[in-house]
């Protein structure tokens, strides 16, 4: 709120979010949180030791319900580790959801599905920030990944048994840097081009937000060379 100048001080902060009911800041990281004038407000008579209270009570039981301070022991969520994380059941699972995720805008002359019997002999092209690099394909507020774990679309079609040839254009999605000539020496000769784009953490993300939905930096001209 002091950002958005609601309030002049962390100190005028929280006691407005403490009388709104807020009971909980997210401040993991934060040098300096507003929270921690929580003290100096109930010793100036702001807040009452009965409000934190009961703003603290819900906090509590609810972190007691999901058994965080149970022994380990008691816990069975404690003893689960990426073999059954990564279970076949699991990634069957998480495949099934990406899948029905995906939003077709447009499919000109049936071009999707492509199957894997349809690409023997075929000589596809990916190419885009996006087209192979893990760590870019997911957004704000996603668990750290582990690369192992992550199918990029170049890695993907690899594994459908498709010639594929690949060049990212630019190295990041800013694509600050586009190497034209490598580009179209891939896209030449190639008989399907899949381009992958878009903007990822590295652009924006929460509180780092842009004035307009264009692509970053020579994107767009990269898509421009691909289809031309």
């Amino acid at each position: 709120m002091l950002g958005h100048h609601y309030t002049h001080s962390f100190l005028e902060t929280a006691v407005a979010s403490v009388n709104a009911g807020c009971n909980l800041e997210l401040s993991y990281g934060l040098r300096k949180n507003v929270f921690m004038h929580i003290p100096q407000a109930l010793a100036m008579g702001n807040i009452t030791l009965q409000m934190l209270r009961d703003r603290v009570r819900p906090l509590f039981y609810t972190r007691m319900r999901l058994g965080e301070f149970d022994p380990p022991a008691m816990n069975p969520y404690s003893s689960l580790d990426l073999s059954v994380v990564q279970s076949p059941e699991h990634r069957n699972l998480s495949l099934e959801a990406a899948v029905k995720s995906f939003v077709l805008l447009k499919n000109v002359q049936g071009t999707l599905p492509l199957r894997a019997q349809d690409l023997s002999g075929r000589h596809l092209a990916v190419v885009g920030p996006f087209a192979d690099n893990p760590r870019v394909l997911f957004g704000d507020y996603a668990p750290v990944p582990d690369p192992q774990y992550i199918y990029t679309p170049r890695r993907g079609l690899e594994m459908l048994g498709a010639n594929v040839s690949f060049t990212a254009g630019c190295s990041e999605p800013w694509c600050r840097r586009y190497s034209r000539a490598e580009l179209v020496r891939v896209v030449g000769t190639a008989d399907i081009v899949l381009v992958c784009l878009g903007t990822g953490v590295d652009v924006e993300t929460e509180a780092k937000d842009r004035s307009d939905l264009s692509l970053p930096g020579h994107q767009l001209e990269l898509l421009q060379d691909a289809v031309q």
